[in-house]
């Protein structure tokens, strides 16, 4: 059979239909953020697929941090920080809208910072904690919550012996695979990770990279990271974020190969950062 023929079912010359495009997690549209009277984003768009790994790319202080922390309104204990126009919608509802229950979004999208942050707790108790805030007691469903979690953040294999060991007893590998552990215990349906692996070795980080990679079955994941490798090896999309501005966004394997700007050519070449 010739190999170049046209699929059965095609017109000669059509090619077959795109793939539908992803459901999306979050979008963000049109926004614009300050600090007091400083903007730190301007005319941002950007819609984030669910379950992928978007990663948020670009040189110090142009934004991407800021934008990441508005996702679970982790901005808001900052005096006169506020969007100023536009919007974030998480599954549809405005996130920032004056009714909106920010303990329960906070719920829905979970953390995880650039510095690994153990509660002064036992392992167990540690990923536990969310549970218990949020009323749980019974121990069989908090043990299955523990245990699953662990396993989720390939912790488990490691730790289960000494559950009720300090969790600054562990590496600082294995520190930050407890704070995943415990950011994904209450099942949210986002997770944000702000430079995970930045205070890690290569090896605790290329570990990390295996876990985003796992975890976005489950999760939507949106990853802040100055590592340009970090980003080929993990993400789905990005986003390269320059002065407050979205420049450019897209699948990561062409924003690596034929980037459409050249401001991204040149950052992701390494011509500045």
């Amino acid at each position: 059979m010739d190999s170049s023929a046209e699929p059965a079912g095609l017109h000669p010359g059509t090619r077959p239909a795109a793939p539908p495009p992803a459901e999306t997690a979050i979008v963000v549209d049109q926004v614009d953020f300050a600090y007091g009277t400083k903007p730190a984003l301007m005319g941002i768009h950007l819609d984030v697929p669910v379950r992928q790994v978007t990663a948020l790319i670009g040189p110090s202080g142009c934004g991407k941090s800021t934008l990441l922390r508005c996702f679970n309104r982790m901005n808001d204990v900052i005096p006169g920080a506020r969007i100023t126009r536009g919007q974030i919608r998480v599954g549809g509802l405005d996130i920032y809208d004056r009714d909106l229950d920010v303990i329960d979004l906070r719920r829905r999208i979970g953390m995880v910072f650039q510095k690994s942050n153990p509660f002064p707790k036992s392992i167990y108790e540690n990923v536990a904690y969310g549970l218990r805030i949020a009323g749980e007691s019974r121990k069989a469903v908090l043990d299955e919550a523990v245990e699953r979690s662990l396993r989720a953040a390939a912790l488990w294999e490691e730790c289960q012996d000494r559950l009720d060991q300090s969790g600054f007893s562990l590496s600082g590998g294995q520190q930050q695979r407890l704070c995943i552990a415990r950011a994904i215990a209450v099942r949210p349906e986002i997770l944000l990770m702000d430079e995970p692996c930045s205070a890690l070795d290569p090896i605790a980080t290329l570990k990390i990279e295996d876990l985003i990679s796992q975890l976005k079955a489950e999760f939507t994941i949106v990853i802040v990271t100055h590592n340009m490798q970090q980003a080929t090896r993990c993400s789905d999309r990005t986003a390269f974020f320059y002065l407050g501005e979205l420049i450019e966004e897209g699948p990561t394997p062409m924003m690596f190969s034929t980037p459409r700007q050249q401001k991204t050519e040149e950052y992701i070449s390494g011509k500045f950062g």
